[in-house]
């Protein structure tokens, strides 16, 4: 085990732990024989991180954080499943990650540069992309997939197997229960399509252009009798929209949903 880190004397670092340079570990720690933590992180204090985990560089745990927990599975039997979480995320006080089961790829991952703000939940066999930012008490269970910079509004709760694709928003106390097709916002208990991350893709450098047609194509979708895989699957409907990639983006995202998409907003 490397030297080049600083553990208070108040914390436990097991001998087998593999800890990467310049890591700074707070009192009341607890990193398990099977953890693998990079570069520049920092666990301020109370953070209990066991399992098969592996963390990349310049992670913040604040405090009461428990990362790599066994699941919320009656499934789960102690197998050596991981969790695996990418660099530059900050989570704050309070939040769980689980590792996976043995149900799915037996991981439970998260990327990189995104913000959990206190009391999130990251359940079992979890996928998250980068760049993403969860205010205060986002649950998700197990199973959920999370696209590139998607915002999450605080006390949402995702049930499992929901996918939030790639720039959506979803709208604070919101209950999810379908996926999110790509770009789009979303909110309410159970959660309905309200329209498209207009600022999300600006700031990814789309074209006024391109976020205009976006935003026509939803717009015809909502008002259509069909619903949306029917809507997209329709040759004479995406005719026009063919060179937006957006828009194929987001036409792909509905076709390959397995639990349906959110209905639309009423009125």
């Amino acid at each position: 085990m490397s030297k080049s880190f600083e553990a208070h004397p108040m914390s436990f670092v097991h001998p087998e732990a593999k800890i990467g340079q310049n890591v700074k570990i707070g009192p009341f720690c607890v990193i398990g024989a099977n953890v693998e933590v990079g570069d520049d992180c920092v666990f301020h204090s109370n953070v209990v991180v066991e399992g098969h985990t592996r963390i990349g560089k310049g992670n913040k745990f604040f405090q009461f954080g428990s990362i790599g927990a066994p699941p919320q599975d009656n499934s789960y039997k102690g197998e050596p499943t991981e969790t695996i979480i990418g660099d530059n995320n900050t989570f704050r006080e309070y939040v769980s990650i689980h590792r996976g089961t043995m149900k799915q790829d037996q991981k439970t991952i998260i990327g990189s540069n995104s913000l959990f703000m206190a009391y999130c939940h990251i359940a079992h066999d979890c996928t998250l992309g980068n760049n993403l930012t969860f205010a205060n008490s986002v649950m998700l269970a197990g199973h959920v997939i999370i696209g590139d910079r998607v915002i999450i509004g605080g006390n949402t709760g995702v049930s499992q197997f929901v996918t939030l694709g790639k720039g959506a928003y979803i709208g604070g106390g919101s209950g999810i229960d379908r996926d999110i097709p790509e770009f789009c916002t979303a909110y309410g208990n159970r959660v309905r399509l309200k329209g498209i991350n207009i600022i999300g893709l600006k700031r990814q450098g789309h074209s006024k252009e391109v976020v205009s047609e976006v935003v026509d194509f939803y717009r015809t979708m909502e008002a259509s009798a069909l619903a949306p895989r029917a809507f997209v699957s329709h040759p004479e409907f995406m005719e026009e929209y063919k060179s937006n990639p957006v828009i194929a983006s987001i036409a792909a995202f509905i076709s390959k949903s397995e639990i349906g998409i959110a209905p639309f907003m009423a009125g």
